[in-house]
């Protein structure tokens, strides 16, 4: 069964509204407000690979303790590594002048919003 035209219509008004919303969301996840830790990251990888050498040796010599505390240092180069760096200042992204502060969409949901457009949009016809 065909969509009327204004069933089409609609669904290419929410169509429009989701590829905005998305393109809000990844504007705003793709700013990072970290800025890596390079020092972190530097002695993190030079302990992964010292726990690595000892892990090796230790299952070349067969000396359990010196894998596991291979294992150790090596688990621990890499949670230094992976550390999140320091946060940078405050980045504050691209406004518009038409453009909703989003702390009033975060109270709603998505298909709350739609209904109140809808609402809004039948009201003025």
């Amino acid at each position: 069964m065909p969509l009327s035209e204004q069933e089409q219509r609609l669904l290419e008004e929410m169509e429009r509204s989701l590829y905005h919303n998305d393109a809000d969301f990844v504007a705003s996840a793709g700013v990072s407000r970290l800025r890596p830790n390079y020092r972190s990251i530097a002695i993190g990888v030079l302990l992964a690979v010292a726990g690595i050498v000892a892990l090796i040796l230790g299952v070349a010599l067969a000396q359990l303790w010196l894998g596991i505390l291979g294992f150790i240092v090596m688990f621990g180069g890499v949670l230094i590594a992976v550390s999140p760096g320091k946060a940078m200042g405050s980045v504050s992204g691209p406004s518009s002048p038409g453009h909703r502060p989003t702390q009033a969409k975060s109270n709603q949901g998505l298909m709350d919003r739609l209904n109140d457009r809808w609402d809004r949009r039948q009201d003025g016809q």
